[in-house]
């Protein structure tokens, strides 16, 4: 009997050291994969970063795959010669009476619809505690740098020159003095000279040309770039994609409307003021005017920029449900972004038409797509606005005052981040066009390059 006693307790003694070294085992093989699945899912609790929307926190660097914080991108400024840069703008003044100044740093840019190039210029300048949530930071020595911002006044340069020459004999000399021909010829020279375009043929550089003839002079000399456009109306395939480079806003004409959403006070049906008669894709616009200017509750007139026009424009945008916003000679036209800042549904007619920042903003929510041959077709599109409910439209306008601050360049959280946003994103593709550049060897020069792919050419549906 004692035997077995004792035969028992050596059972059990071997039983509970195998439950205990069963345990030990356990924990050592549970928190080591606690530890990798930790690694694999940097967004959890203990490194997670707070999102306050859906399109995350401004205020904390973002995380990357590995769990690590995010730097933002380092964008070295050109100290470029003053004439690319105010020099410009103290010409646009000489050309209409205005006179030379002692410092043209004090001169103010003209307000335009093309103000990008102003706006992003001038927002590298400032400190960088006050360049809360940009996606990238001012270096001063070009060797830390990921990309190189090239200010050039690009779009103001092409206007210096009035249509209806400045009075008196000297401010009419001082016009024909500027060229923006032989403006766009000096920057290039200048540009080409520097060591950091020579290193990669520009690849790693930013440039501006957000009017559709801005640099058309040269651009074949800046097409490795990225460029910031409006659209691709007049560039080839070889020289500008979605890919490669930045669809910009234009820059709003009219005054913000800050009331709250609503159709109450908004009796227009559509309306649109602006130049009936436009060149290549802008035809459309004489097409419609044909078929809408007799049309009830519907307000279309022909308009040029003025003071006076833009007061009206901005009248008729605030109490309209609807607003036009044809093709103009190039697919793109400042209208649309009036439109939303005034909370007024776009009605997009412009068959080619591309977008900015389509991967934070959905269109279809905020605007009325037509094809253009729909759009000509007698009650077509009318009969479809009206068929439109107050609820929809309210959807449409709860959706523009959710991103109009997109279209906001004075907005600390607006357009200028969201630009810078856009290019940071192109660093990985211009790096990988650089490494390939020093391998590849001969390239078809009838094909497009692969960093310029072409953009969906399928045109747009009609969607409501």
């Amino acid at each position: 009997m004692a035997r077995k006693s004792s035969l028992l307790k050596r059972t059990l003694a071997s039983l509970c050291f195998i439950l205990a070294l069963y345990a030990i085992v356990n924990t050592f093989i549970s928190s080591t994969a606690t530890l990798k699945l930790d690694r694999s899912f940097p967004f959890s609790t203990a490194n997670s970063v707070m999102v306050s929307d859906e399109f995350g926190s401004q205020d904390t660097d973002l995380l990357n795959t590995s769990g690590k914080s995010v730097s933002p991108v380092k964008i070295y400024l050109y100290d470029v010669p003053t004439r690319f840069t105010y020099g410009v703008i103290e010409n646009h003044g000489i050309a209409r009476g205005g006179k030379s100044v002692a410092k043209v740093t004090d001169l103010k840019y003209p307000g335009h619809q093309h103000m990008a190039e102003w706006f992003l210029f001038t927002d590298l300048l400032r400190p960088e505690s006050e360049r809360i949530g940009s996606a990238v930071v001012r270096v001063f020595d070009p060797e830390e740098a990921d990309l190189f911002y090239v200010p050039f006044f690009s779009s103001l340069s092409l206007i210096v020159n009035p249509i209806r020459p400045a009075t008196g004999p000297d401010q009419q000399q001082r016009k024909l003095v500027y060229s923006d021909e032989e403006t766009q010829d000096a920057f290039m020279e200048w540009l080409e000279k520097q060591e950091y375009w020579k290193r990669n043929n520009g690849r790693d550089h930013v440039i501006i040309a957000q009017d559709p003839n801005a640099l058309y002079r040269v651009i074949d000399r800046v097409k490795n770039s990225i460029l910031l456009v409006s659209d691709f109306g007049r560039l080839r395939a070889d020289q500008a994609s979605l890919v490669k480079d930045v669809i910009l806003p234009y820059s709003h004409r009219i005054n913000t409307y800050n009331g709250d959403i609503g159709v109450e006070n908004r009796k227009t049906l559509l309306f649109f003021m602006g130049n009936r008669y436009r060149k290549e894709g802008g035809k459309i616009r004489d097409m419609l005017f044909n078929i809408l200017e007799e049309e009830q509750d519907v307000i279309i007139k022909h308009g040029t920029q003025s003071r006076e026009s833009r007061r009206a424009a901005t009248h008729g945008m605030h109490t309209s449900k609807f607003c036009l916003n044809p093709a103009g000679d190039t697919p793109s036209a400042c209208r649309l972004f009036d439109s939303v800042v005034s909370l007024c549904v776009p009605v997009i007619v412009s068959d080619s038409i591309e977008l900015p920042f389509e991967d934070v903003i959905d269109y279809s929510k905020i605007a009325v797509f037509f094809d253009s041959v729909s759009a000509v077709k007698p009650r077509f599109l009318i009969s479809k606005l009206r068929r439109i409910s107050k609820e929809r439209i309210l959807e449409y306008q709860r959706e523009m005052k959710e991103v109009k601050r997109y279209f906001e360049y004075t907005d600390s959280n607006g357009t200028v981040n969201e630009i810078w946003r856009q290019v940071s994103q192109k660093l990985p593709l211009i790096k990988l066009m650089i490494n390939r550049e020093k391998r590849v060897i001969h390239r078809d020069g009838d094909e497009p390059d692969c960093s310029c792919l072409c953009s969906n050419q399928t045109g747009i549906r009609a969607r409501l």
